[in-house]
């Protein structure tokens, strides 16, 4: 049967387990907002019953360690979803810059590039006014000074293209410094949890960890793989090796061709980083893809009509009763043709209103001019030799059968279609990064109201647990007065 003694030791257990819980509830109060803090729940465990002639007695339970409340799948999925979600809001915060480039100057500040819908425009009306009066200079001057800020604001437009890329280059060389630095934290608090928690919860170890987890995975896209004693091995989307256990790899940057490549190890990463996700999978995907193909539009648009331009003038007549010369400098190639484009031509008067062979007073090659904004393969092309050497056959064309205008306003609109797609990838991956953020809220963060709920529940325990003690003493006390009731201090 139960002794006093033992009856002593059970409420000594109580009082000590119901101290340990309450510790466990005080120290999550504590850390309410603490980033990352996962809450702990005290681990109760039954003592080890004891048997006196066949009838078992229950010894008590008490508080082993506190565990933490987290979900590994749902803080995997987290940091898998937030890779979707910085990869498209850094592309999107570069798009939105570039396409602020062609928005025209009177619906957006900052715009370098003009309205070069309007310059294309401008410049191929403004030989319907040469038309009327071949033989006036004013016209003439309209002419080149609508070539002028044609050539001007698409120059101006591959020259912040090109600053833009530079600038993203930068930005997408410092995310390595904090890459570094993560996967350095990463294996050094391996280490420590390997050896001290190897078979159980580390605690603020884990949400150390964590928490650099989930910012790596904003960074760049990474894979996670749980190793032995209680270990992670961090590698990029593709496996290249970025945290094994309690070493890191570092990332480094090298410059390929003039521009920033990223390599783990001696591999060249840049490719998969591009489309790993992450930060810099959002930057790099800017920088090698949208840029690039936005610059090869406009150099092409450079290229179509400085060639259609200059061809069309040399088939005609100055005021002078010479052949007419370029406008537009010769593009050798079409990569590069809308930074170089510029005005050579100096004197309205050789500007070739004339047809061959026709007065000065003439206006035909005048109309042949302000024809090429609305013919799609100019006649004027046909057998054309190139800059390179090659000779276009008939039915070739430079703007994929396309005029000037239609051209610049496919490639302003495929640009915009582009912004939407991104945009509202990244609403709804935020959206997403929302949902899972409440999720794991509502599973491991501290909610002051269930603290205090259990903090009453432990203290009436530990109340209870009192009396009883007490009482335990008064009835000792008495015993060893031989019954008599004695108070107790």
């Amino acid at each position: 049967m139960g002794t006093i003694n033992s009856a002593f030791y059970l409420i000594a257990k109580a009082l000590d387990a119901d101290q340990a819980a309450l510790n466990v509830v005080a120290n999550n109060v504590a850390n309410a907002s603490t980033p990352g803090y996962t809450r702990e729940v005290p681990q109760w465990q039954e003592s080890q019953p004891t048997t006196v002639n066949g009838v078992t007695y229950g010894t008590g339970a008490s508080v082993t360690s506190a565990m933490s409340v987290r979900d590994s799948v749902l803080n995997a999925r987290m940091d898998q979803q937030q890779e979707l979600a910085s990869s498209s809001a850094a592309r999107l915060t570069a798009l939105d810059a570039l396409q602020a480039l062609f928005t025209p100057a009177s619906g957006a500040s900052g715009s370098t590039a003009g309205d070069i819908g309007s310059d294309i425009t401008s410049f191929f009306q403004s030989f319907a006014g040469l038309e009327a009066n071949p033989t006036n200079s004013a016209p003439r001057q309209a002419v080149l000074s609508a070539a002028k800020t044609l050539a001007g604001d698409i120059s101006n437009a591959a020259a912040s293209l090109n600053e833009q890329k530079t600038g993203l280059d930068q930005e997408a060389s410092g995310v390595t410094a904090q890459v570094n630095a993560l996967t350095t934290s990463i294996a050094q608090l391996n280490q420590q949890i390997q050896s001290t928690s190897p078979n159980g919860d580390a605690g603020t170890l884990e949400d150390q960890r964590q928490q650099d987890l989930s910012q790596l995975s904003q960074l760049i896209g990474i894979n996670q793989i749980t190793t032995e004693n209680n270990g992670i091995s961090v590698t990029t989307t593709s496996g290249q090796v970025l945290v094994s256990e309690g070493s890191s790899v570092a990332m480094t940057n090298g410059t390929v061709d003039g521009v920033t490549h990223f390599f783990v190890g001696s591999v060249d990463a840049t490719a998969q980083l591009t489309t790993g996700g992450g930060e810099l999978g959002g930057i790099l995907t800017a920088r090698d893809q949208d840029i690039p193909s936005a610059l090869a539009s406009l150099d092409q648009l450079a290229y179509g009509v400085s060639i259609e331009a200059n061809a069309q003038n040399n088939a005609g007549v100055d005021m002078n009763g010479n052949a007419g010369g370029n406008i537009f400098s010769t593009p050798t190639q079409v990569a590069g043709s809308a930074a170089a484009m510029s005005v050579v031509m100096t004197d309205p008067n050789a500007i070739a209103a004339a047809g061959a062979g026709q007065g000065t007073g003439d206006d035909s090659n005048a109309i042949a001019m302000s024809n090429l904004a609305t013919l799609t393969d100019p006649p004027i092309l046909n057998g054309l030799t190139l800059p390179d050497g090659t000779t276009l056959a008939s039915g070739q064309t430079l703007l994929g059968d396309q005029t000037p205008i239609n051209y610049y306003s496919s490639f302003v609109s495929a640009l915009g279609s582009t912004v939407s797609e991104v945009q509202t990838e990244n609403t709804a991956q935020s959206a997403s990064v929302t949902q899972l953020q409440n999720q794991i809220s509502s599973n491991s963060a501290v909610n002051l109201n269930d603290e205090a709920g259990f903090m009453q529940q432990f203290e009436r325990s530990y109340q209870a647990a009192s009396q009883v003690f007490t009482i335990l003493n008064t009835v000792m006390a008495s015993a060893l007065n031989l019954g008599d009731q004695t108070a107790v201090s």
